[in-house]
Order: structure tokens, then C-alpha cells, then sequence
């Protein structure tokens, strides 16, 4: 499979604080490719170089092309992210969040994506009408998800999908994932605490270390590598 999104030598910056250090990954076409790490490696800062939430340096490829501008751009160039978080807006209804999923695209039949994303999410009809801060932590999250569906993207960047959510909610968000890859073959880049969730959803992974890649491999790989486990999986 051929790279949708390739980063070379990445390095990012919080002030005099350096978060990347030269990262390089790979995230092939139809894949689902995980991000794993203790706090502070540097997962979450990969998602926001790509989504130009943060200034860096390096390369980044996406569709074989140079990826430059910042977060409208990218979004317009097919990247969704899902910030850790959630980031649904929550004075507005479960529908008002979904409609502002789409505003990238150029062609909209609303109702139809609205119907498409309701088979992933059987409960959204339902609660059209209800602001999303009233919504459950389990359900915004889903919402979320929805919403960045919305916008009928390429690559799909997840940040910590499972942030304080009970096991159940999180087993039931990445088996969605799974059959969005496996059904319609959705390439994900899922940034992850939860190695062990991650690895069985994954084809293949990253893990970081203080900013930079410590070890890659595929999930099988990871998962078999016992000192890999102990050292950076917690496992």
C-alpha cells in the first residue's frame, strides 16, 4: 500500500520546550495505524503538526503532495481531527454539530450523510434535538466521530478516543473504526494510551518516547515482543 500520509524529520516546538524530535512515520492508504506512549512523548503534538495547530519543521507528505497551511487547509485537503477531548459543541443540538461537519465540502446533500453516519450511530436520530452537552461523555465522543464523518474525509486523526470512558463505551468506538476501515475503507491515524486496545484495531504502530520513535513495527509484532510490552506498552 502506498503512504496517504508520510512525515520525515518532524520536529515541533512549545516555546523553548521541544516536543518532536525528528519524527518519521508512515500511514499507508486503507489503514488504521496507531500512535502509542506515555504521557509527554509527543502523540498528541504529531496529530496537531499535521493539522497545522502547531508550528514545525520537516516534511509532510499527504496524497504524495507537500501539506502546508493551517487547520482550514488541511481540512480542506481531506484530513478530520478528533482533538483529544471531544470538542463537540455543546450548547448547540446533536444535528447543529453534525451539519458543521460538513462545512469543508463543496457539495452537500446533508440529509443523506446525516442518514449515512446514523447507520454507524443508530442512537443520533433520536437525540436530533437535544444540545450535546447533555449528552453522556460516551456519546460525545461518538458525536464527535460523527461529526468528523460528516466531512467525508480521506484520513481520519483520533486523539485519545478512549479518555475517560468506561471499557464498553471504548470496545464499542473502536469496533466502529474497525468496520469504517474494513467497509469503506477509512485510513486512521488513532492516538492512543491504551495499547492494547489500539494494537488489536491497528495494522501497525509507532511508539514514542520523548518526542521521538522508539520502536514500530506491526501490531502483531508489538504484541509479541515481550520487552516492547513491558518497556512501552505497559503490558
Amino acid at each position: 500500500m502506498s503512504a496517504l500520509l508520510a512525515l520525515e524529520n518532524v520536529e515541533a516546538r512549545y516555546g523553548p520546550v521541544q516536543a518532536l524530535r525528528g519524527i518519521s512515520l508512515e500511514v499507508p492508504e486503507g489503514a488504521v495505524v496507531a500512535v502509542l506512549g506515555a504521557n509527554g512523548a509527543g502523540k498528541t503534538t504529531t496529530l496537531r503538526a499535521v493539522s497545522g495547530t502547531v508550528r514545525r519543521t520537516g516534511k509532510i507528505e499527504f496524497g504524495g503532495k507537500s501539506l502546508r497551511g493551517g487547520p482550514e487547509a488541511v481540512a480542506r485537503a481531506g484530513i478530520v481531527h478528533v482533538p483529544e477531548g471531544r470538542g463537540t459543541f455543546t450548547e448547540l443540538t446533536v444535528t447543529e454539530n453534525l451539519k458543521l461537519g460538513a462545512y469543508t465540502r463543496r457539495e452537500r446533500n446533508l440529509r443523506a450523510d446525516i442518514d449515512r453516519v446514523s447507520q454507524w450511530f443508530p442512537w443520533l436520530p433520536d437525540r436530533a434535538n437535544q444540545p450535546a452537552g447533555t449528552l453522556s461523555g460516551g456519546e460525545q465522543q461518538m458525536l464527535a466521530v460523527a461529526r468528523a464523518l460528516m466531512a467525508r474525509p480521506r484520513l481520519l486523526m483520533l486523539d485519545e478516543p478512549s479518555l475517560g470512558l468506561a471499557p464498553m463505551i471504548v470496545r464499542e468506538i473502536f469496533r466502529i473504526v474497525r468496520e469504517l476501515n474494513e467497509k469503506e475503507g477509512l485510513t486512521v491515524l488513532v492516538v492512543e494510551q491504551d495499547a492494547r486496545i489500539a494494537l488489536q484495531s491497528a495494522s501497525s504502530a509507532y511508539v514514542l518516547e520523548v518526542g521521538k520513535v522508539a520502536v514500530a513495527g506491526s501490531s502483531d509484532e508489538l504484541r509479541e515482543n515481550e520487552s516492547v510490552r513491558r518497556s512501552y506498552l505497559g503490558y
